[in-house]
């Protein structure tokens, strides 16, 4: 299960029909995170079929004007929501990473690329991993050496639209930045971050 959540909605969530660059700056960071480096989504390539379902979940709004010193009462704030998610999905993602400011001297590329390749073959992670919610984990695993070929559903080409990259926090308050997404035999090629923020 997956819900890449589209910003557009207000109260209902609605998945987009793929992977956004930082939810799968998400899920890496949750095996490998330094501040020395950047995490960037170069491609996706989807495996399964698109399918959605649909699922209604009690939730709280935690509003701070809400919460009063003796304690929060759930049950006085619940609401129901509406949640179309993405089922049986299964990505493969093509990512590198480049060194931010924070590097030391002793950081290097090879350094990064090989804890990352260790813990990712290790199985080991800072936190589980997610599908754009908590709730949906995911299984992360180093991909086969031969690229399996697209599901007969995803093949030639598909206009996605426009998919939330991630935010731009130069700005105040930080502004959200959009890619125009097509999907070619389940393929969709993600911008360079500079083309993005520039």
């Amino acid at each position: 299960m997956a819900c890449y959540t589209r910003p557009e909605y207000k109260v209902e969530r609605v998945s987009y029909e793929v992977m956004t660059p930082s939810a799968a700056q998400g899920l890496v960071s949750a095996i490998l995170w330094k501040p020395a480096i950047r995490w960037h989504l170069d491609q996706v390539r989807v495996l399964a079929p698109i399918k959605f379902a649909q699922i209604y979940r009690n939730e709280t709004k935690m509003e701070p004007h809400n919460i009063k010193p003796s304690g929060h009462l759930a049950d006085a704030d619940r609401t129901q929501r509406n949640t179309l998610y993405l089922k049986d999905v299964d990505y493969i993602l093509e990512m590198h990473f480049e060194m931010t400011p924070q590097a030391g001297p002793d950081d290097t590329v090879a350094k990064f690329t090989a804890m990352f390749e260790r813990r990712l073959w290790n199985g080991q992670q800072f936190q589980q991993p997610f599908l754009g919610c908590r709730e949906f984990t995911a299984v992360v695993e180093p991909a086969p050496e031969v690229l399996p070929a697209p599901h007969e559903s995803l093949a030639g080409p598909k206009p996605l639209g426009r998919i939330f990259y991630g935010y731009d926090y130069r700005h105040e308050p930080p502004t959200p930045r959009f890619f125009e997404a097509m999907m070619v035999d389940g393929v969709v090629n993600v911008p360079p971050h500079g083309e993005i923020f520039r």
